[in-house]
């Protein structure tokens, strides 16, 4: 299993590096780069599965089919705000479908290897838009700057009245902090927070900020218009949370999207979204029971 995680964070980290990026992007053609994503897509499980024992013909040719999608996508067809949509409403439903984690498998009690599948989605989708769909001018990365830090904690505080009636209104969540040492709590909450900032927040404010907002931002021509559109679009991502459909989570996202696309706009880069994304989802898993 760890050959095959080390290959995975290999490849999820190189979207993070322009300079990287920039390297794949002179590798050749669209269809050489995507034909590169492909391959590298099925890898990690060509090295896990053998091993752990999980190999799966139909899972591995379903894996194949929708990777081959995913990286073709915007060298069969023409970039626009349709298949722009489309291409997100498929990434989506593909991660949210949890078929990572039936067909890569659970090979031991409490392991868990839907993971690689996950983190290869992510960066799948990321690279096909950044260097196929050619989206290159995103300011994307994993370490926020220092403005992109003040920013992010800005909007996260800005959200916390807001969040507390929403709590109130909603009844969505009830305060239940982790009963743990508080070292135990420290390390819970710094690993929680990175967790989030650097996978579930990265991907969410890739692809709905810097990607639907500022496409949504461009055909409207208005920035609070994409705000808003984005934001209610990712509510509508939540109804799938627990159980569908989940309309009090739907409209928590909704609104917490407004203050991360705020964030957003104000530094002009994910990474601040990410940051305010990341500590509003950390303070919920630490201190509250949903």
């Amino acid at each position: 299993m760890t050959p095959a995680f080390l290959v995975e964070f290999v490849f999820y980290l190189a979207p993070g590096f322009e300079e990287v990026r920039a390297a794949f992007d002179r590798l050749g053609s669209k269809t050489l780069r995507a034909t590169l994503l492909a391959v590298s897509a099925v890898v990690p499980y060509l090295i896990e599965s053998p091993f752990t024992g999980t190999f799966n013909w139909q899972f591995f040719l379903a894996l194949v089919a929708v990777v081959l999608v995913a990286a073709f996508w915007y060298v069969w067809l023409e970039a626009g705000l349709g298949s722009d949509i489309v291409f997100l409403a498929f990434v989506g439903a593909v991660y949210l479908s949890k078929s990572f984690d039936r067909g890569y498998g659970h090979p031991a009690p409490h392991v868990a290897l839907g993971i690689l599948g996950q983190l290869m989605w992510i960066r799948l989708g990321l690279m096909a838009v950044l260097s196929l769909r050619g989206m290159g001018e995103i300011r994307f990365g994993f370490m926020p700057l220092k403005q992109e830090w003040r920013v992010g904690v800005q909007f996260y505080l800005l959200f916390l009245p807001v969040a507390a009636a929403l709590a109130y209104l909603l009844k969505i969540i009830h305060y239940q902090p982790r009963q743990l040492d508080w070292w135990k709590f420290l390390l819970l909450l710094i690993g929680t927070f990175l967790a989030f900032l650097w996978v579930v927040a990265l991907a969410e404010e890739f692809f709905f900020r810097a990607f639907l907002q500022v496409l949504l931002a461009k055909r409207l021509s208005s920035d609070t218009a994409g705000l808003i559109v984005a934001s209610v679009l990712f509510g509508l991502a939540h109804l799938w949370f627990r159980s569908f459909p989940n309309w009090r989570f739907a409209i928590a996202g909704a609104v917490t999207g407004v203050f991360y696309g705020l964030a957003f706009l104000k530094a002009g880069s994910i990474r601040a979204s990410m940051v305010t994304h990341a500590l509003v989802v950390t303070t919920w898993r630490m201190f509250f029971a949903s």
